[in-house]
């Protein structure tokens, strides 16, 4: 069984790797040749928990290999998922046209029964219409959608040990070829759902939506804990502990971002218009998230007494969230760029060293750990919840800094723990006198 997948973004490569760890052939492709390049010397081009590892594994096991050709990247395969990217257009909806070009390239190359997968977060329909694009093209290719449910950081683990898998399908060949290619998971009882594509389609945006959604809730109710002296962290432990509830994706902090929620929500909003039907609830959930930063920015500005200008502020964590590099949507674009403009002075520490975010932030001065990160400064501001930083060491900590302010966009320590360390602590959902 020989498998193809056309795109190395963060579901393609992640999904190439671990086809291969399964056992199969597997051939990844790009267009982009200097990224093939680097990942033929075995270097990955993004941060998440034992990709290398596995890359490695498998290239040197002669499973896996890379190429910039398409040709030379299908040849032979009975299976070719397309991984490539819908970005959102500005009027939120969409943009398949990198999935139409890999389709339309990949077909010219293709064997004969060779069955395509789309993986890539589509509307609803867009298998189907692919369909009719290839049949306009006079080209017979089984077409199915296969969704991905990987989280930014967790994603290998995600991929092997998935909570389901989901096959939107229309013919026999495909549901044989797809069932062989997840066979290994069968011994895990995950369970593998067989479906017509627009309900696998929907079903992606449904599960992006509804998490969204529940970011959006528990940060709309930490607002309310801030006015009436409740305590965000502790409401949401005690709704989660509710099995029909569930406390994933109840911690409240700056909104949502990364490559999933803000365009797939979007997505979601304008197709379903198309189809007549208005989602009051996402849309609201698009308009609370977007109004987010500009909340954690009032709340960094009153705490720092509406004055930053020539204020040393150092940034703990930049990325949409823990665990990887990824800086697409992230709040902190918003929140230390508005920081900037006010005339602060910004040192930043993420864990990952993403390269991404110090092109975005070249005028801040960056740091090798926390510490040296915060020397002299007259405010730690937390905006990603690195799994570091709950070791934080506050006594150091205290000697660093100038001004003995601490700004947690992410509520991640009992508020006695850091006052109790000569601290002047603000978090979100809890209350705080502002000076």
């Amino acid at each position: 069984m020989k498998i193809s997948v056309v795109g190395t973004g963060y579901v393609g490569l992640v999904s190439g790797v671990c086809f291969s760890e399964f056992g199969f052939n597997v051939t990844c492709i790009d267009n982009d040749v200097q990224k093939i390049e680097r990942l033929q010397s075995g270097i990955t081009p993004i941060y998440e928990n034992e990709l290398e590892k596995f890359m490695g594994k498998n290239m040197k096991a002669g499973r896996l290999s890379f190429t910039a050709n398409m040709s030379e990247g299908v040849r032979d395969a009975d299976i070719v998922f397309v991984a490539v990217g819908t970005p959102s257009k500005s009027d939120g909806s969409a943009d398949l046209s990198y999935v139409y070009g890999a389709v339309d390239e990949l077909s010219d190359h293709a064997d004969s029964g060779t069955v395509l997968v789309i993986k890539s977060t589509v509307p609803v329909g867009t298998t189907r219409n692919i369909k009719k694009f290839l049949h306009e093209k006079k080209i017979d290719m089984e077409v199915a959608f296969n969704p991905e449910f990987l989280r930014e950081g967790a994603a290998v683990e995600d991929f092997m040990h998935p909570d389901r898998v989901i096959l939107g399908v229309e013919s026999l060949r495909a549901r044989q070829i797809l069932e062989k290619i997840y066979r290994p998971l069968y011994v895990l009882s995950v369970p593998i759902i067989f479906t017509k594509p627009e309900t696998a389609e929907l079903s992606k945006y449904a599960a992006n939506a509804f998490l969204a959604l529940k970011i959006t809730f528990i940060n709309e109710v930490a607002d309310l804990c801030e006015r009436c002296e409740a305590d965000v962290c502790e409401v949401a432990h005690s709704i989660g502990l509710d099995k029909r509830i569930g406390e994933q994706f109840l911690q409240a902090g700056p909104g949502y971002g990364g490559s999933c929620f803000p365009k797939d929500t979007s997505a979601l909003s304008d197709f379903s218009k198309k189809f007549g039907v208005s989602m009051p609830l996402v849309d609201e959930s698009i308009r609370s998230n977007q109004a987010r930063q500009d909340k954690m920015i009032k709340k960094i500005m009153r705490a720092c007494g509406n004055d930053i200008k020539g204020k040393n502020l150092a940034i703990l964590g930049v990325t949409f969230k823990a665990n990887t590099d990824d800086m697409r949507d992230s709040p902190s674009i918003g929140i230390v760029n508005a920081l900037l403009s006010g005339g602060a002075i910004i040192s930043i520490y993420d864990p990952s060293f993403s390269e991404q975010a110090k092109r975005i932030f070249n005028n801040a001065r960056w740091c090798s750990n926390a510490y040296d990160n915060c020397a002299d400064a007259d405010a730690v501001i937390i905006i990603t919840d690195w799994a570091e930083f709950r070791a934080i060491n506050f006594e150091r900590l205290r000697e660093k800094v100038r001004n003995p302010l601490l700004i947690d966009l992410r509520s991640m320590y009992p508020v006695h723990e850091v006052e109790s360390s000569g601290f002047v602590y603000c978090s979100v959902g809890r209350p705080f006198l502002y000076g």
